[in-house]
C-alpha cells in the first residue's frame, strides 16, 4: 500500500491536528479497499459521518448509511442507503477533457469518481452536506470552500503547466487541493469562482449554446418564471451566479426524490404531494422547454430547495441548464418541425389536466413575436432572428397553454355573446 499512501498524501493533509491527519490516511486506505474490493466485503471497522454544516445527519458503516437526523438527512437516503452511489451523484465528471487534465494536475490521475469526492470530504458550493472520518476534530469551517486555484483549468484546460509547477512547489499542498471543481458536475467544461463574496458558475458553450441558454433565461424572466440568472461573459462562456447563496440554502436534484424517471407525470406527481406551488412550478419549466425545445431536461438539472436549519423543502430551485436548446445543435431544416416535446406535453395534459389546473390559479403566459425578438436581442448574440422567432411561436401554438388561452378567450366570447 505504500504507493497509494505516497499519493493519498499529497491532497488529504489539511490544516488540522497530527491526529486528525493520522486518522484522514487510514481512512483514505479503508476507502481505496472498499471501492476496489467491491465494497460489501469490506472490513466493517470503516466509519465515518455525513453531516449538514457541524450537525451529524447520518452515521456510515462500510457502504451502508444509517440515519441520525431525519429532518436534515440528504433526500436521496428516502430512496436508498448506498454510500457509495451517493458520492457518485457529487462526482465530477470524469469523462470531461478539463477533468482528466485537473486530475493530472493534482496528481489525482489513477482515482476514481468516489476517490475524488472523498479527497475534497465530499463537499459542494451548492449544499451544507460533507463527509468526516470518524475520529475527527475537522470542522464545516475547515471544508466549506473558500478558493479555487483549479478554476483556469477545469474551464479552458490552461495554464496548466502553471498550476502545476505552483501546486508542485506549494508548502501547503492540501489547502490548494481543496477545489470544488472536484464536486462540479456536468458533462459540460465548466469552474467555480469567488468573486466579490459570491460564488458563479462559468459555463463553455459555441454560440449557438450560449444564445439559448441566454435566450431561455430572457424569456423566462419576461414570463416572470423562477430563473437563475445568465449573463454572457464573452464569445464562448457564460457564467451564472449560485442560487444557492454559497449553501445559504440546500439544492438537491429531483434525482433525489424520484430517481432517473424523467416522465412528465412521475415528477408533477412527486411535486404536487408537496403542495401546488411545487407543482406549479414544475409545469412552468417543462411549458418553457417545449417551446424551446430543451431536449437535456433530466433529473438532475432541476430540483429543490431545503432550508438548511430545518431540513423543510422550500421551493423548487430556479430554472437552469439551458444550453441544449433551441438551435443549438444547428438549425433544423423548418422552424414548424414537429418536435417530440409537444406530443409529450399534449399527452401529459390529456392525461393530468395539469395546465387547466395552473390556469385556475395564474394568468397564462403569453408569448408574442415581439417579445422573442426582444428577447434574442437582450442576448447578444447573433442569430436568424426571424426563423428562432418562428421556431418558439410554433410550438407555443402547440402547447397546452395556448389551448387554455384560446378556450378562455372562447368563453368569454359566448358570454358577450349572450
Amino acid at each position: 500500500m505504500k504507493k497509494v499512501e505516497d499519493r493519498k498524501k499529497v491532497h488529504l493533509y489539511i490544516h488540522a491536528n497530527d491526529a486528525d491527519r493520522l486518522r484522514i490516511v487510514v481512512f483514505s486506505h479503508l476507502w481505496y479497499i472498499f471501492v476496489y474490493t467491491g465494497g460489501e466485503n469490506m472490513d466493517l471497522s470503516y466509519r465515518a459521518q455525513i453531516m449538514s454544516k457541524d450537525v451529524a445527519v447520518a452515521t456510515v458503516a462500510g457502504n451502508a448509511v444509517t440515519p441520525v437526523r431525519e429532518d436534515l438527512l440528504p433526500l436521496f437516503f428516502k430512496r436508498s442507503s448506498s454510500f457509495e452511489d451517493w458520492l457518485r451523484t457529487r462526482a465530477i465528471d470524469i469523462h470531461r477533457t478539463n477533468s482528466r487534465l485537473l486530475k493530472k494536475a493534482l496528481r489525482l490521475a489513477e482515482r476514481d469518481e468516489t476517490e475524488l469526492v472523498l479527497s475534497v470530504y465530499a463537499a459542494t458550493i451548492t449544499d451544507t452536506y460533507w463527509v468526516k472520518p470518524e475520529g475527527s476534530s475537522l470542522a464545516y469551517s475547515d471544508v466549506k470552500f473558500t478558493e479555487n486555484y483549479f478554476d483556469d483549468v477545469a474551464l479552458t484546460g490552461g495554464g496548466v503547466s502553471e498550476i502545476a509547477l505552483l501546486y508542485r512547489n506549494s508548502e501547503d499542498k492540501a489547502s490548494m487541493a481543496h477545489t470544488p471543481e472536484l464536486t462540479n458536475t456536468g458533462s459540460f467544461e465548466k469552474c467555480w469562482r469567488l468573486i466579490g463574496g459570491e460564488w458563479w458558475m462559468y459555463k463553455r458553450a459555441d454560440r449557438l449554446a450560449l444564445f439559448s441558454e441566454l435566450f431561455v433565461y430572457e424569456l423566462g424572466t419576461a414570463l416572470g418564471f423562477p430563473m437563475a440568472y445568465y449573463e454572457r461573459v464573452d464569445g464562448s462562456t457564460i457564467r451564472s451566479r449560485d442560487f444557492t447563496g454559497g449553501a445559504g440554502v440546500n439544492f438537491e436534484p429531483a434525482a433525489s426524490i424520484v430517481g432517473d424517471d424523467d416522465d412528465y407525470g412521475v415528477s408533477y406527481a412527486a411535486f404536487r404531494k408537496l403542495g401546488t406551488e411545487f407543482s406549479d412550478a414544475y409545469l412552468e419549466i417543462i411549458f418553457l422547454d417545449a417551446v424551446c425545445e430543451n431536449v437535456d431536461r433530466h433529473t438532475n438539472n432541476y430540483g429543490v430547495l431545503r432550508d438548511v436549519v430545518s431540513g423543510k423543502i422550500l421551493s423548487l430551485a430556479p430554472n437552469y441548464d439551458n444550453n441544449l436548446a433551441l438551435v443549438s445543435r444547428g438549425y433544423p431544416n423548418r422552424a414548424d418541425r414537429a418536435g417530440l416535446l409537444q406530443v409529450l406535453l399534449t399527452e401529459f395534459e390529456q392525461e393530468t389536466g395539469a395546465f387547466a389546473d395552473y390556469a385556475s390559479r395564474h394568468r397564462l403566459p403569453v408569448i408574442t413575436p415581439e417579445l422573442l425578438q426582444s428577447c434574442i436581442e437582450k442576448t447578444g448574440v447573433p442569430v436568424r432572428t426571424k426563423f428562432v422567432t418562428d421556431f418558439v411561436m410554433h410550438r407555443y401554438r402547440q402547447s397546452p397553454v395556448y389551448a387554455q388561452i384560446q378556450k378562455q378567450k372562447n368563453g368569454r366570447k359566448e358570454m358577450d355573446a349572450r
